[in-house]
């Protein structure tokens, strides 16, 4: 008997800690409706010579509807070519367990500003963009690891291969992008 509660209490423990504490940029209730949005948080960062690219994720809630903002932010030297999303973008993530999940882009076209940096000498370009989840993807997000994402921009798709943990060179921190929708997604259910 006394081994089937350390048993309970074990798996209890376990199963309290499985997800991280909620973190939000944004939580706001007022007359007109809620939103709460999570910080940022870093999936993909390629550093070489003098270019950088960065893909961050923030998980949101409006009134009740979940979606995924995802910003893509690139810089370097030369010019940078644009990157659009349209109706027809989405967002495909490809889980361990060998399931793919498909996030839908909300908005019209948007291609993103660009910004020049003097003081480094560089073009920054950023792409922001809100992808709805489809029904039933949060049961399988919430199961698996993702391990590939492919961005459908509106002229073009680009492979992305998530890491189980990721050390920013930029930021001088540790992510894990493959658990990011395990450790967060009932932040915004």
């Amino acid at each position: 008997m006394r081994s089937l509660l350390f048993t309970l209490f074990i798996l209890f423990q376990f199963s309290a800690f499985a997800q991280k504490k909620c973190d939000y940029s944004s939580n706001v209730t007022d007359s007109i409706g809620t939103y709460k949005s999570t910080k940022e948080y870093l999936m993909y960062e390629r550093i070489f010579g003098g270019n950088s690219s960065y893909i961050f994720f923030s998980l949101v809630n409006a009134d009740g509807t979940p979606y995924l903002q995802a910003q893509i932010a690139h810089k370097s030297t030369d010019f940078i070519k644009a990157s659009c999303f349209d109706s027809s973008s989405k967002i495909y993530l490809q889980l361990l367990n060998g399931k793919i999940v498909s996030l839908v882009h909300t908005d019209n076209e948007t291609c993103g500003t660009m910004i020049r940096v003097e003081a480094e000498n560089k073009n920054t370009r950023i792409l922001t963009g809100d992808f709805m989840f489809l029904k039933g993807s949060f049961e399988d997000l919430k199961a698996s690891p993702v391990t590939m994402m492919r961005i459908k921009y509106s002229g073009e798709m680009q492979d992305y291969v998530l890491k189980k943990e990721l050390v920013s060179e930029s930021m001088k921190e540790s992510f894990f992008p493959e658990n990011y929708f395990m450790d967060y997604i009932h932040c915004v259910e």
